[in-house]
């Protein structure tokens, strides 16, 4: 093992060990066997070693992502990427607070990459008329609500003692976010979706989700950009209405 990667491996090991998440260069050092200037030739200083531990992070956590095979049905896929996230925090709520900390001042790509993941699946649920919002607005609703309970879970466990919230919290965000008749399939309960006033009002909107993410595996070689671009933008605006 190289010097850089057993100096991460010893600052992640006592990130997860640390009663409140942080270390010092110092113990980091120790542990490694090294000197500070090997340190700070690999990472600058600090702040450095602890985003390079956040990627490190980050990749642990893509790693249950980046290589699976999408299931035939994205709504269940988005369900179980739920709850991986969550029980991934749960499994190492020191680094998943390092992970999204706001003290980092840049976010790292593969943040983003989950990010993309995330909004992947929709797209494939938006395809199947499954999604009553944008993809990437949805999103933004599923991603914002599962990092803020997970946090609220391990940075709060006086408070938050009941983990079932996360499935409770779960399941509110994707009511709004996939249609009805979805959500009825999996509590296989209430009324037809067809008398029901919710159905017809997400009708419009996720016919609009659907259309737009049907027209961008390709867009259609009738249209021009400029007419693409505008199309997009209205059936933006009736998805997310």
């Amino acid at each position: 093992m190289s010097t850089k990667a057993r100096i991460l491996e010893v600052a992640a090991a006592l990130v997860a060990e640390s009663p409140d998440g942080d270390v010092s260069t110092r113990a980091v050092c120790e542990a490694a066997g090294v000197g500070a200037p090997a340190l700070y030739r690999h990472f600058g200083d600090k702040e450095g070693l602890l985003s390079a531990v956040v990627d490190h992070g980050w990749d642990r956590y893509l790693a249950t992502k980046r290589h699976r095979t999408p299931g035939t049905d994205p709504v269940q896929d988005l369900r179980d990427g739920w709850d991986t996230h969550t029980e991934f925090a749960l499994q190492n709520p020191n680094l998943y607070r390092l992970m999204n900390s706001p003290a980092m001042r840049t976010p790292p790509a593969a943040a983003l990459e989950s990010h993309q993941i995330l909004t992947s699946d929709l797209q494939r649920a938006a395809e199947q008329g499954k999604l009553r919002l944008a993809p990437e607005l949805a999103a933004q609703m599923i991603m914002s609500a599962n990092v803020g309970v997970a946090l609220m879970l391990v940075s709060r466990p006086a408070t938050f003692t009941d983990r079932t919230v996360a499935r409770r919290v779960r399941d509110a965000v994707h009511a709004a976010v996939f249609t009805p008749d979805v959500m009825d399939s999996r509590t296989a309960s209430g009324s037809p979706t067809a008398s029901r006033p919710d159905a017809e009002e997400a009708r419009v909107p996720a016919t609009a989700a659907r259309l737009n993410a049907l027209l961008r595996r390709p867009a259609p070689s009738s249209l021009t950009p400029a007419e693409t671009t505008l199309l997009t933008e209205w059936l933006n605006r009736l998805s997310n209405e």
